[in-house]
């Protein structure tokens, strides 16, 4: 079965599309940055996305041994401070061109005031003991950083306070109270460094988070507090089952899900000290837990497709959660192919939406068509390039779009195409056919790698009087990005690529 639709897209209309999709990448708690693997597919996504900005948990986590504690000689207790780790963590950022978002969270251990944690790692969730040692804290990392980059360089660095405190997960009993106190002092701190610093919060998932949405602005409207942006995180999956090691459940209709960043965005907008104010989603994806087979596939790359047309309306930024898989909210993974969430498998292996994201930052210059299935920008030199994609999130069917772009030079055009579907750039497929391999072998990794690349193919056209015509294919979940550009003809003295096929033929064109 094939659904066909056709556009004519016109060169004097000009679309709303705002791309943001490389502002800012998920990571998993700060200290695995410390990984080999980790920079190794934290490289891979630079070189082909490159992100601005990166945020995670755990910069205050005791595996970054930041913040000690020391007994002075008339027995009182002393903080210090150790940046061994934080340096090497941010030069490694530094060197790959990424800024950090910062997320001021967990809670030391010698700090906290209880014992209750999160996740395999144990981040603590409670809250300081002394709320001057907290914000001695901030400052004290905050002016470290100032001092080894440069001020001017940390204060574009955003600061986000805590994560998801409206969970009793994340943050002792989710106590609404605690966490404002928590803001409002740690804003003041940050302010206080340098009040350049873009501060802001409450970093709520969609769990009440109306109700806390509404009574976080109302408690910075009462208290003077000014923070510089709003954020939120935002997933798109039914409550799952779990299997064994595995989490499986439902993809929510995409409209719903986005109805509700809406609903956010009508909240701010409705106090006016706060109209306007950015909408930072910190936090998305589909599954919002890492063991679920949905992040590994061409499901999920057509899904995020949709979703980056999309999350501009509402969204100053949004980050997709994770960049990789060196990611140990679970504990550490038994297979390449976990349902991490991932953009890089373990073995730097390119998932699908890896490719939506490299397809989406091409996406540069003046939108001229936008639709639930295609985006469409031309370029400074004239040139055209779009991202297409066909989610099937029910009845699966193929997808043909006839395009007629306008062109008023009857030359010839190469049309150039890279598609992720089923069968191309899929090396999830490649390792269930292989037998679903958990250790794989140096040979297995290449072609699991060489698999994940996208397939290439090339046509040429010629533009008439009415403009270039030409359809594009997609298969069910399949993301395609194109080039239609005009040919330069560079030939050299004497060569003839037909004749070289057959020496024998005549002189080609």
């Amino acid at each position: 079965m094939e659904k066909q639709i056709s556009y004519q897209i016109g060169n004097e209309t000009e679309c709303s599309f705002k791309n943001h999709a490389d502002y800012c990448v998920g990571t998993g708690r700060m200290g695995l940055a410390l990984q080999q693997q980790y920079q190794e597919q934290l490289k891979l996504v630079q070189e082909q996305i490159g992100f601005r900005h990166i945020r995670g948990h755990g910069i205050f986590c005791d595996d970054m041994a930041i913040y000690q504690e020391y007994t002075d000689e008339s027995g009182s207790i002393r903080a210090e401070y150790n940046f061994t780790y934080l340096d090497m963590v941010m030069d490694a950022y530094q060197k790959l061109g990424i800024k950090p978002f910062l997320e001021l969270g967990f809670m030391p251990y010698k700090m906290a005031s209880g014992d209750q944690t999160v996740f395999y790692w144990k981040g603590n969730v409670t809250p300081p003991k002394s709320y001057e040692a907290w914000s001695g804290l901030v400052q004290a990392v905050l002016l470290h950083l100032i001092e080894r980059y440069g001020r001017e360089e940390v204060v574009t660095w955003p600061v986000e306070v805590w994560n998801e405190p409206n969970l009793p997960g994340f943050w002792k009993d989710a106590d609404r109270e605690e966490y404002f106190r928590l803001f409002q002092e740690t804003y003041y701190a940050v302010k206080k460094t340098d009040s350049r610093f873009l501060t802001g919060g409450p970093a709520i998932c969609g769990v009440d988070d109306v109700l806390w949405l509404e009574k976080f602005l109302e408690f910075c409207e009462a208290q003077d507090l000014k923070p510089d942006f709003i954020t939120r995180h935002h997933y798109m999956f039914e409550k799952p089952e779990q299997c064994g090691h595995y989490s499986y459940g439902a993809l929510r209709d995409p409209m719903t899900a986005l109805g509700e960043l809406k609903v956010s965005r009508e909240i701010i907008d409705s106090f006016e000290t706060f109209k306007g104010l950015p909408m930072h989603i910190t936090e998305f994806n589909t599954s919002y837990s890492p063991d679920s087979p949905i992040h590994d596939t061409t499901v999920n790359a057509a899904y995020v497709a949709w979703l980056l047309s999309k999350l501009g309306d509402y969204c100053e930024s949004y980050s997709y959660w994770t960049f990789g898989d060196i990611f140990e909210e679970k504990g550490v993974p038994f297979t390449p192919f976990h349902g991490g969430f991932g953009l890089v498998a373990n073995g730097t292996i390119p998932k699908p939406t890896f490719w939506t994201f490299a397809f989406f930052n091409k996406l540069q210059g003046r939108c001229i068509h936008r639709s639930d299935e295609l985006i469409v920008v031309q370029k400074e030199d004239g040139s055209y390039c779009a991202t297409a994609w066909n989610l099937c999130l029910e009845q699966k069917e193929c997808l043909r779009l006839y395009l007629t772009l306008p062109e008023k030079e009857e030359e010839e055009y190469c049309l150039l195409t890279k598609t992720v579907d089923e069968a191309h750039g899929n090396p999830r497929k490649i390792w269930h056919d292989m037998g679903e391999p958990s250790w794989l072998s140096k040979e297995e990794t290449q072609i699991l790698k060489d698999s994940a690349q996208p397939v290439i193919h090339t046509e040429t056209f010629c533009a008439s009087s009415c403009g270039i015509s030409f359809s594009i294919l997609l298969q069910p979940n399949a993301v395609v990005w194109f080039q239609l550009k005009k040919i330069k003809k560079c030939k050299d003295r004497g060569y003839d690529y037909f004749r070289g096929e057959d020496p024998a033929a005549g002189t080609g064109n």
